[in-house]
């Protein structure tokens, strides 16, 4: 067999083949069951955002020659081959949820009824549900034409019921009379109403029951009772679509003086730009397909037919009922950390040692405090802050409002242009203007993507700056579900870095020079490549050299081919990449001393950190970027040098943790398949999640109640 010449995975395949990864999961026996279906609802609004922006994207420069990929596939040719996966990944769905997880779930008394299935006592239960609340909150849309189709929303689900047209019989009437020919033509077919899905309407209609849970979907729902719509009209079929819109649309930064304004007129044409993608139901008629595709003007390579429900993302209610803590997984609950004592501030836990937590194994707590006090502290001066993505209701906002109000100068550079949190992160930029904070709206043609927060104090010593690092966004709430890196410090190098970094962006000028922190597009790209330039030269030489990475992505082709060119010198590159990643591992005379790995498991990993040997005086690093161009040449990001011994040997045994995985690892192959890592002859179940978490829990346990070698007596305090 001839030996592949590939030596780059396609971005957007190996995308694919992570969240084939994510779908694994819900097959896996081992994982409870409603741990399942979430897993299932979570392939679903990853291939949603794909369509939206991968395919999107690629739809826009379709008939372009120019526009290649790294392996100089063109975006028509790397179309064909997303089209061919995607439906792969919509059978594998449908099989899952339909044949795997519903008839487990039933006999675990969560049960998905059929119309076919409902007793009297069911149906007029239903009845008189709709008629309540559905009834009035539905609107058919009657369709004359292709061109008076509406522009439906993007990823909601719609009935689409066809009808047999009774024209003729009626055509004596006065209004049938006064049409056009042209309208009597086209009513001799059959008619078509839509009927939107209210966004108010839960998917999940819940039926009476004794015990468990049972409950229908609430397009089976409207579509049992569409009479009460259509009277004695017949119904000749109904079923769901679901359109997907191109979510690529970027804001055009033309020097405006109100970039608001223009982030709104962004979403505006996010709403109203083109199909993507048609899901249908697989029982829908070849003639109901073509008038939609006419109707939408959406090509048949973009439709897809699905067996069973569509919008699985909407599964994510249904995966967090309660009331079954069998068939979910254990809790796993944030260990505070010893490190961080209600006996002492903040502040000055942080002025005796740098402080390295890891989320969500350690509470996510400190770093909420770490602002709160700034905002209270009168020895503050100044709260310095990026923010990209944040919560609901932020605590961390509410915090730098209260800053501004008790006369602390508080700036936050808030990045509009996170893609889908733009609207939310209008809002609340607003809230902070309104509340005295100086909003900088990130940095034009770049988005600003660095985590840090900078808090200024006025000390008796002089001026001091405490500053936190993260490789994850200020969101308290993804904080409960992602796993990333935080790192507290006052390091006074470090401080001024931080200072001449974030004025450099609130000014639009370039940073004087910076000793410790490392910035993209500055020079991020060039330091990496040095840094893995040492190792090479190290292993060309005869000396120990090795790279230990984790990152997101890989996709930049500078970086993999140094990567290749050092793994040729012979340096041992151990690479733990969770999505993309389009280096190719294992290949003889390329990449034999680089192995990849990936873990899928029930957290979201999302750390960065950089692992360089460095001829045995090891630099770690945390960071905010991928290795991806977009990161860094095209983002504000940064790269954060860990100098604390404890803090630098802490990463090093985390970083070996996510190796030592036999359990939700799987192996990236030079053919692009991942393999599932097995555990070694008389070697134990190794899960890396599960291990951090047991370690955060024996952290804990064992600095908060250490054993009493030497009794000590209180002094000066008052008893209760």
């Amino acid at each position: 067999m001839k030996k592949s010449k590939q030596i780059y995975f396609n971005r957007e395949l190996s995308w694919l083949s992570f969240n084939q990864r994510v779908l694994d999961q819900a097959s896996r026996s081992s994982n409870p069951l409603l741990e399942r279906l979430k897993f299932i609802a979570i392939t679903a609004s990853n291939l949603d955002e794909f369509f939206m922006v991968r395919v999107g994207g690629l739809a826009l420069i379709a008939d372009s020659a120019t526009a290649l990929d790294i392996n100089g596939w063109t975006p028509t040719q790397q179309l064909e081959k997303i089209r061919a996966r995607a439906r792969q990944m919509y059978a594998d769905q449908s099989e899952c949820l339909l044949n795997e997880l519903e008839p487990l779930l039933a006999k675990e008394g969560i049960e998905r009824v059929k119309p076919e299935s409902l007793s009297k006592s069911d149906l007029k239960f239903l009845r008189n549900r709709f008629q309540e609340e559905m009834l009035s909150s539905l609107s058919p849309i009657a369709i004359e034409n292709t061109e008076t189709f509406p522009a439906l929303s993007g990823a909601r689900i719609c009935m689409c019921v066809r009808l047999k047209n009774d024209f003729s019989s009626r055509l004596d009437t006065p209004t049938e009379k006064e049409v056009s020919l042209e309208q009597a033509a086209n009513r001799q077919n059959d008619r078509y109403v839509l009927i939107p899905m209210g966004k108010s309407l839960a998917r999940f209609q819940s039926l009476p029951s004794k015990t468990g849970y049972r409950y229908m979907l609430t397009e089976d729902v409207v579509g049992m009772f569409l009479s009460d719509f259509f009277g004695e009209q017949e119904v000749i079929e109904w079923n769901t679509l679901r359109v997907t819109r191109n979510g690529d649309v970027d804001l055009e930064e033309d020097g405006r003086a109100d970039l608001l304004i223009g982030m709104q007129a962004m979403l505006e044409a996010r709403r109203k730009s083109a199909c993507v993608r048609l899901e249908i139901s697989d029982s829908t008629s070849l003639k109901m397909q073509t008038f939609l595709q006419n109707s939408i003007d959406v090509q048949e390579d973009d439709v897809y037919s699905i067996q069973g429900p569509l919008g699985l993302s909407d599964y994510f209610t249904l995966a967090g009922l309660r009331g079954f803590p069998r068939l979910k997984d254990a809790n796993w609950p944030a260990q505070p950390s010893p490190e961080f004592s209600s006996a002492e501030g903040i502040f000055q836990t942080i002025s005796r040692g740098d402080r390295l937590l890891y989320h969500p194994y350690q509470s996510y707590e400190p770093i909420v405090q770490f602002i709160q006090a700034a905002a209270t502290d009168p020895a503050v001066i100044a709260v310095k802050q990026t923010l990209y993505r944040t919560s609901e209701s932020s605590e961390i906002v509410k915090a730098l409002c209260l800053a501004a109000e008790n006369g602390k100068h508080v700036t936050v550079i808030v990045e509009l242009k996170a893609r889908f949190d733009e609207a939310r992160n209008i809002n609340w930029s607003r809230e902070l203007a309104d509340a005295g904070v100086d909003v900088i709206y990130g940095v034009r043609g770049l988005k600003t993507h660095a985590k840090m927060c900078l808090v200024v104090r006025r000390e008796p010593t002089g001026i001091k700056r405490y500053i936190h690092f993260g490789t994850g966004n200020y969101n308290e709430s993804t904080a409960k579900l992602y796993s990333d890196a935080s790192l507290f410090t006052c390091d006074e190098k470090l401080g001024r870095d931080s200072v001449h970094f974030f004025n450099a962006i609130t000014g639009l000028s370039v940073p004087q020079t910076l000793e410790k922190l490392i910035a993209a597009p500055i020079n991020l790209r060039e330091s990496l490549i040095e840094m893995i330039r040492i190792e090479t030269e190290s292993a060309t030489r005869g000396n120990a050299a090795a790279i230990t990475a984790k990152v997101n992505s890989l996709v930049d082709k500078q970086i993999i081919d140094e990567l290749y060119l050092a793994s040729q010198a012979g340096v041992k590159i151990r690479l733990n990449i969770r999505g993309i990643c389009c280096l190719v591992p294992g290949k003889k005379g390329l990449s034999e001393n680089i192995r990849v790995i990936s873990v899928v498991d029930r957290l979201l990993e999302h750390a960065r950190i950089f692992h360089f040997h460095h001829g045995g005086n090891e630099r770690i690093f945390i960071s905010s970027a991928d290795w991806m161009g977009r990161n860094l040449d095209r983002r504000i990001e940064l790269m954060v040098p860990v100098l604390d011994k404890n803090c630098k040997s802490r990463l090093t045994k985390i970083l070996r943790t996510y190796f030592d995985d036999n359990v939700a690892a799987s192996e990236l192959q030079p053919n692009g398949d991942y393999i599932a890592v097995t555990k070694k002859r008389k070697k134990k179940d190794f899960r890396s999640q599960l291990n951090l978490h047991q370690e955060a829990c024996q952290i804990h346990s064992t600095q908060t109640n250490p054993k009493h070698t030497v009794f000590e007596p209180h002094r000066g305090e008052k008893l209760d």
